[in-house]
Order: C-alpha cells, then sequence, then structure tokens
C-alpha cells in the first residue's frame, strides 16, 4: 500500500478562489497543514493545467506533500505526480495502472458500494466518497444531495481501503466525518474561499488529528 496517510487533502479550483491563483492557495494551505493537493481546476484548459501543474509540482515536493492529478492520467504522467485520482467515467483503473505504473497513488471516487469494493478489487489506492453533506462546488445532483456520516459508516464497515470524505464539509462537521470512519477530508471551497486559508488550514487539521484520536479510545 503506497503512502495515502494525509490528513487534509486540497482541490484546486481557481474560479472558487475569490480572485486569488490556485498557487495562492496551495501555499497558504500548505503552511496550514495541507499534506496532499490534488490538481483538479476544469476551467482551465490541458495546458494551462500542465503549466500549473509544473508550479504546483515543484512546490509540493519541496514540503513533502502528495500531487495528485484529477482525471487526467496523461497530465499525471507528463508532471511525474504522486498520482491520479479518477472518476467512475474516466480511464479504468487497470489502464490507469498500466499507464503510471505500480508506484503511483491511484484514488476512485465510488460512493456506492459496489462501485467501492469493485475499486478495491481492482487495486486502488484510496476512495474519494462524497458528498457528505450538500455541497454546490459541483454540478450533479447526485453529489449534491450527501450520504451523511451514515453512509462514511457504512462503507468503513465494508472497506479497508483508505476513505477520502469529500461535500460539504467544514470545521463544524469535520470531526464528525472522521468519527464515521473516513481517514481523512478533502475540500475544496472551505479553504479556497476562506479569508485566512493558513489559519482555516489550522484548524481543520487540529480538528482531525484530535478526532482520530478520540476515535481510538
Amino acid at each position: 500500500m503506497k503512502d495515502t496517510n494525509w490528513s487534509l487533502y486540497l482541490i484546486t479550483e481557481e474560479n472558487l478562489s475569490q480572485g486569488r491563483t490556485s498557487l495562492e492557495v496551495v501555499k497558504k494551505a500548505v503552511a496550514g497543514g495541507v499534506d496532499a493537493v490534488q490538481l483538479r481546476d476544469k476551467s482551465l484548459s490541458v495546458r494551462e493545467r500542465y503549466s500549473l501543474g509544473l508550479k504546483l509540482k515543484e512546490f509540493t515536493a519541496s514540503r513533502g506533500v502528495k500531487l495528485i492529478i484529477n482525471d487526467r492520467v496523461d497530465l499525471a504522467q507528463a508532471l511525474d505526480a504522486d498520482g491520479v485520482h479518477l472518476g467512475q467515467d474516466d480511464l479504468p483503473l487497470k489502464e490507469a495502472r498500466a499507464i503510471l505504473g505500480p508506484d503511483k497513488i491511484i484514488g476512485i471516487t465510488a460512493t456506492e458500494l459496489k462501485a467501492a469494493q469493485k475499486a478495491e478489487k481492482e487495486g486502488a489506492d484510496y476512495l474519494g466518497v462524497g458528498s457528505v453533506f450538500k455541497s454546490n462546488s459541483k454540478k450533479v445532483a447526485a453529489f449534491k444531495a450527501g450520504i451523511g456520516t451514515a453512509g462514511i459508516n457504512k462503507l468503513r464497515k465494508e472497506l479497508s481501503l483508505p476513505i477520502t470524505a469529500i461535500g460539504g464539509i467544514q470545521t463544524a462537521n469535520a470531526a464528525e466525518v472522521i468519527k464515521a470512519g473516513a481517514d481523512n477530508i478533502a475540500v475544496i471551497s472551505a479553504l479556497s474561499q476562506a479569508e485566512d486559508i493558513q489559519k482555516s488550514a489550522q484548524e481543520f487539521r487540529k480538528i482531525i488529528v484530535k478526532a482520530k484520536k478520540e476515535r481510538e479510545v
């Protein structure tokens, strides 16, 4: 199993960043404790994402932070990123693994148990699960609805893969998500739209670490 032992996972989306660039957001978030970054920014062209990815790779590598690329296996390969995150409509896991090799991280979005079990069987390194709560970050009805902490707990009981929870998670509800069985939390607007990104990341990190300790008692 590759190193997916992160706590706070930032997904970049510049059009939700209050006029700040994704690189600016990432730098402040990492200073506050983010230990994994996913390059999403779907409003950018592939070439623009590649250019941004080069800057993010240089920065994250210097800080020991994982860089994951959303959807695009070709970009992940070109950037020599730490891995890729794939949705259910993206390149199949088997083909992505053949391209990227055995050492790269491959995460799979899987909220339904059947899809999650399939991803685990095929060798995914972690699952992206959500939306946990109502969210407007993605224009998808199923994502906006929210599976709640009960949905996280149900998957946790059936799976051994690390679970990254996403969707509508704020500092006020992060602890209950971790206690329900999530291994880490992914956020977009909760950090990118924060007035003080570094401070918000620090608060998230503190809550996550505390919740993990309480869960183990």
